[in-house]
């Protein structure tokens, strides 16, 4: 009964489950059990995705749960992945203006705070750097690509040629990752394995 309360607790919000999936583990059969009782909630019954056998208790049990499940975990990540790209074309398609791509474009978006759901391939390979000029102490931020790393021009004043100082360099998906909350933005990960995932990636630059 605990469990079944504090399940309720935690993954049912304003009377809406508020996870994709469920997955529950355990040694005995309480699992089984919990599973198929009355006093389970029959909203978080139907988000169940898999029972499994574990044989540890605490953290130890948790992350052999999670080996366990991995399969299915994956499928239900790829299932929301493709439904918020599938999202994402549909506001291109019908032409609607709350949407960018692009870094420049979505970088300027996050800072309008005009950014409800920022969706970031994973593997983006982009650094941010933020560069300072030794004579006027002015600092820039500047977002390279590999490619544009390779320009020294990035990292030189353009009116006197001198050498700019490199003050922090870091991934642009983790500078993303600790700070997307300062912009009222909620944050989305994705990859390019699934056809509208490569898609993004290929043709909207893996952000927006």
């Amino acid at each position: 009964r605990k469990v079944a309360e504090t399940a309720v607790q935690i993954f049912i919000t304003n009377d809406k489950v508020n996870v994709s999936g469920l997955v529950l583990a355990g040694s005995a059969d309480f699992k089984n059990e919990l599973g198929s009782s009355d006093i389970f909630d029959s909203r978080l019954q139907a988000k169940v995705i898999k029972v499994v056998d574990v044989s540890y208790g605490g953290e130890n049990g948790f992350n052999q749960a999670i080996e366990l499940s991995e399969e299915v975990l994956k499928n239900v990540k790829f299932i929301q992945e493709k439904k918020l790209i599938t999202s994402f074309f549909e506001q291109i398609s019908q032409d609607t203006g709350k949407y960018c791509f692009g870094i420049d474009d979505t970088l300027k978006a996050l800072d309008m705070g005009a950014v409800e759901t920022l969706i970031v391939w994973e593997n983006l390979e982009v650094n941010r750097y933020v560069v300072r000029n030794k004579a006027t102490q002015e600092e820039k931020v500047l977002i390279l690509n590999k490619e544009q790393e390779k320009n020294t021009s990035y990292f030189q004043d353009a009116a006197t040629g001198t050498d700019l100082e490199t003050l922090d360099k870091i991934p642009l998906v983790e500078w993303l990752a600790e700070n997307y909350r300062d912009f009222g933005a909620n944050l989305e990960f994705i990859t390019n394995k699934s056809q509208e995932g490569a898609q993004f990636c290929r043709g909207f630059g893996g952000i927006g």
